[in-house]
């Protein structure tokens, strides 16, 4: 059963479109105090109360789930990469460390009847609503999450369908069904003469594949529940190519398993769909005139199309829709699907669904970058979408623009297709179609399919997170084209022609990014082991710059550090390396600094090239000028409430830079007045009203309490000053 989905800022999507869902996997927990989690520190944007569980461990790769305080954190997976045993690098989807209360302000109850009411059909079962921290958009919300089991109006197609709901106002933030299809009306057979595997039973044979994880294909006898019978025949010759013969579409679909099940294994070394040598089942002939496929997580499933004379058996419909079992066993919970993850969950599929069409080399269905041309979906012979130029269907995005998180998934992963078609084949006028550029882009030259396919794989398998993106302003890294980037170094070196040919691919359709600039001659690369540095008074941390050798020749290369913020001192060990050598970065606090944040440039500098990386430094208070209350408070309408924390045994006079870090979960920020109210009774105001209809706020607002003693209570103010809108104050902290 699908994990979460469908989540912050998510809209209800339609059906209709091609299937993803989610499995789980449960392992050992690992706190925080185990070696690579250690190791990763603040790139995994760890917190106290997270705890986290391997989800896979191969080939140097480590990916993990977390939960937080108990509560499973959906958004909050990482992967943490190695070499040779020691930590390589990370990528999380979380913006910052998760701080939020657990308590709901919402009951179970309400929130199981808030998803009845939204589902359209009918229900058989409703599950208990399961309290969990939706991080899908890099931040933590308190939700819950309810799954309604049943049909959907059509009477046919089975449904899961998960609302999510915000467990301190009730509201519904987002909506998914995890069994997703493809509609429309067939045409024919597809797949024609072929061969497929088999298991003799006594004197006849089974479609049971037994070189591909006993892999089988059933009967569904035009019915949408009870047995399926698997197909059995005296000869071991199967079907006549007529959709007349149940057999000829029963080919179809365990050739569709077969390929796809081959083209994963030798093309990129993963052991079938399941990743653990199972076979796919596949269900033909479901449900009377149904038109429509589908893969529920487990299984696919083919209805007969219209008159039940049209089968959706095409070879990609079925690479397709079981590449979505690849990605939701590979990205735990898959890839989120909704916004821009979403479509490139959708991108995932079709890019692999065309692969696979190319590696079956059927002439009877040639490789193309078509997707669903076969099955004539439309019903006037044209494709579902064009790879090489997505905005030929209407609707799909070719190119980027910020308008593209919001459209629907099918339409966004148009962005992704094009810029793997150009990736391949380059952009221009090619045997497969005219493919353009956006903008002013250059054009592109193509490194075939080949290499492109190596390169999207090692990016989902080795860097993909849940809610990985085109563009992310919170969390840069967290990209398709900088991890797509990290793939072609990892398997053709930086700055290679592949490197060079994936950065022209993303412009070429409008994803910028902040890439490692290339350079002929004498070259190399600096990263460091994080972004981050924080440190108290009187303490400090350690960073590592690493660097290595991009072109020509290992050159000398000296460090230093740009402006720091008052109080810090950055220092390196050694100063100068050799390109491909380490040298470990310290920044030091003095004991009087006061709380303040800033970047600073580390630069690397030799003979022939100089490099910069931006470190942002942090020094924050000691712990006991520090404190936080995460007890919910609900802010009723034109109300308003307080919350109190207590210092004790501060011995720091506040400083001019104090900050208060506050979250509260609301509707209409523009109704709020938000202020801190000091021991003596002076107010400080942090919020007047501003905002407008934005949701929320989660934010840090520096204050000057220098005026003011540290030991004392302390109040958070919340008045909500304008009728219609309600919230809750769901924690807030105090730094002076």
């Amino acid at each position: 059963m699908r994990i979460a989905v469908a989540l912050a800022g998510a809209i209800a999507l339609a059906s209709g479109g091609l299937v993803a869902t989610a499995t789980t996997a449960s392992a050992a927990p690992v706190t925080p105090g185990s070696s690579l989690i250690d190791q990763a520190g603040s790139a995994i944007k760890k917190s106290a109360k997270d705890r986290y569980a391997v989800y896979s461990n191969k080939n140097g790769i480590v990916r993990y789930t977390r939960t937080y305080d108990g509560l499973r954190v959906y958004g909050g997976d990482l992967v943490i990469r190695t070499k040779a045993g020691k930590f390589a690098g990370a990528s999380a989807g979380l913006a910052k460390p998760l701080s939020l209360g657990t308590k709901p302000s919402v009951t179970a109850a309400s929130a199981g009847a808030t998803a009845k009411s939204q589902f359209k059909g009918t229900i058989t079962k409703a599950g208990t609503p399961e309290l969990f921290i939706d991080a899908s958009n890099g931040v933590g919300t308190l939700s819950w999450e309810t799954v309604i089991t049943g049909w959907q109006p059509d009477g046919q197609t089975p449904s899961r369908f998960h609302v999510i709901s915000d467990a301190l106002t009730g509201k519904v933030v987002g909506s998914y069904d995890e069994i997703e299809n493809i509609a429309g009306t067939g045409n024919s057979v597809y797949s024609g003469q072929v061969a497929i595997e088999s298991t003799p039973a006594g004197e006849s044979f089974n479609l049971v594949d037994p070189v591909r994880g006993n892999g089988s294909t059933c009967d569904m006898n035009n019915r949408t529940s009870g047995t399926c019978t698997t197909f059995t025949d005296a000869d071991n010759t199967w079907g006549t190519g007529a959709p007349s013969d149940r057999q000829s579409a029963a080919v179809d679909a365990h050739f569709g398993a077969a390929v796809t099940f081959d083209y994963f294994k030798n093309v990129h070394g993963r052991n079938g769909i399941f990743g653990d040598g199972r076979g796919v089942p596949s269900r033909v002939h479901y449900g009377n005139a149904y038109v429509n496929a589908f893969w529920d997580g487990a299984q696919m499933t083919y209805g007969d199309g219209t008159g039940n004379a049209k089968p959706l058996v095409a070879l990609d419909v079925a690479g397709h829709e079981m590449s979505h079992g690849v990605t939701e066993n590979v990205v735990p919970g898959g890839l989120t699907y909704s916004g821009e993850s979403g479509g490139l969950n959708e991108a995932t599929s079709d890019i692999f669904g065309s692969m696979v069409e190319f590696y079956a080399g059927s002439t009877e269905d040639a490789g193309d970058y078509d997707i669903g041309e076969k099955i004539d979906i439309n019903g006037n012979g044209s494709p579902l979408r064009y790879m090489y130029n997505p905005t030929l269907d209407g609707r799909s995005h070719g190119c980027w623009s910020t308008s593209t998180r919001s459209v629907d998934v099918h339409y966004s992963s148009g962005v992704a297709n094009h810029f793997f078609f150009n990736l391949a084949e380059g952009s221009g006028a090619t045997p497969y179609g005219t493919s353009p550029v956006c903008g002013g882009a250059d054009a592109v030259t193509g490194i075939g399919k080949e290499k492109a396919e190596k390169i999207w794989f090692r990016a989902l398998d080795a860097y993909f997170v849940s809610n990985t993106g085109y563009v992310n302003t919170t969390t840069p890294g967290n990209t398709a084209r900088a991890y797509s980037l990290a793939a072609a170094t990892d398997l053709y070196g930086l700055c290679s022609a592949e490197y060079k040919a994936v950065q022209t691919a993303w412009t070429s359709v409008n994803v910028a990014g902040n890439d490692e600039e290339c350079f002929d001659g004498n070259a190399f690369a600096l990263t460091l082991s994080a972004e981050n540095a924080s440190v108290g008074p009187g303490e400090s941390t350690t960073v590592t710059a690493n660097t290595a050798l991009v072109n020509g020749e290992a050159e000398e290369i000296t460090f230093t550090a740009g402006a720091t913020p008052a109080g810090v001192t950055v220092t390196f060990e050694p100063a100068t390396v050799t390109a491909g050598e380490s040298t470990t970065v310290t920044v030091s606090a003095a004991p009087d600094a006061g709380r303040t944040s800033g970047q600073v440039t580390i630069t690397a500098t030799a003979a022939s090239l100089t490099r910069s990386k931006a470190l942002t430094v942090k020094v924050g208070s000691v712990a006991a000028c520090t404190v936080t209350n995460a007890t919910a408070v609900p802010i009723p309408d034109l109300t308003t409430i307080t919350s109190e924390v207590e210092l004790g045994q501060c011995a720091a006079t506040p400083s001019t830079a104090s900050s208060v870090d506050v979250k509260i979960q609301h509707t209409y920020i523009g109704d709020l007045v938000v202020s801190l109210i000091a021991p003596d009774g002076t107010a400080y105001v942090l919020h007047n009203r501003a905002g407008g209809g934005t949701d929320n706020i989660d934010q840090s607002y520096p204050v000057d309490l220098s005026a003011e003693t540290a030991n004392g209570k302390w109040t958070l103010r919340v008045q909500d000053a304008a009728r219609a809108d309600t919230g809750t104050l769901t924690s807030w902290t105090l730094s002076v």
